[in-house]
């Protein structure tokens, strides 16, 4: 396959950034997206130019890091990670425009590159339980109901890449954000920060800058994980139930 990149190139926080054009060639359409990219950066290499900066880890869509925009979409034209996306679904003799996140609150690093850190401090704000760790307890020691459970792990399949703020009009993240609670706040062990963990949670999440939701539900149709949209409904009445719990007192 041979493509024409047009890739966003930015030097720094400061610098002003704008779309670079490159043609690859030779690209397998079993590679996936960000093999495709270290094909082009070794090209640029060999050529004494500086290679395109993008975040990787895992390589198999459990980390997050592979946080771009792909013609458009977030993570591109499948419901999967960047790094899970196939070169199979693009053409050969395709134009792609590869952008990193656009959100206020992820401010781009260097190229591809953007600061994600706000979802770190959502997470410190409430995004844990204080129940003492050490032995593992007997796995029945806490019952669970099956519902409860099948609901956490599905929160809990978050893998935070951000896509749901990329793809969100509004620049808000309110999915991420419901998964985190929900994760915790329908476990028994999770109960006694239920009321303070949505609150400093979402109090977190207003002071990074991140824009209001409007449910449109873009969030959910690019979250690669499935998280569904009913998430954020199911955080917005542990707010209401935590703020009048908190004024009665």
């Amino acid at each position: 396959m041979k493509l024409t990149l047009r890739v966003w190139r930015q030097k720094n926080a400061d610098a002003d950034g704008a779309m670079s054009t490159y043609e690859v060639d030779g690209i397998s359409s079993d590679m996936s997206f960000l093999e495709m990219l270290d094909t082009l950066n070794e090209e640029l290499i060999l050529r004494g130019e500086d290679p395109v900066a993008f975040d990787h880890d895992c390589r198999e869509g459990i980390c997050g890091a592979c946080s771009l925009v792909i013609n458009g979409d977030a993570h591109g034209p499948e419901r999967t990670t960047t790094c899970q996306l196939h070169m199979r679904s693009f053409s050969d003799g395709d134009t792609i425009d590869v952008e990193p996140w656009r959100a206020s609150a992820f401010p781009v690093i260097k190229d591809l590159v953007v600061d994600r850190s706000a979802f770190d401090r959502i997470i410190q704000a409430g995004g844990y339980i204080t129940a003492p760790t050490g032995a593992a307890p007997e796995a029945h020691a806490t019952p669970v109901p099956k519902p409860d459970a099948d609901l956490a792990f599905e929160h809990a399949e978050c893998i935070g890449c951000g896509a749901c703020v990329a793809a969100c009009p509004n620049g808000a993240a309110m999915l991420f954000t419901s998964a985190k609670v929900n994760h915790l706040n329908v476990l028994p062990q999770g109960a006694p920060e239920r009321e303070t963990r949505v609150l400093d949670m979402v109090e977190q999440m207003d002071e990074e800058g991140f824009g209001g939701c409007t449910l449109t539900g873009e969030c959910a149709t690019a979250c690669p994980k499935g998280i569904p949209l009913v998430s954020i409904t199911s955080m917005n009445r542990e707010w209401l139930r935590a703020t009048r719990k908190v004024a009665r007192r």
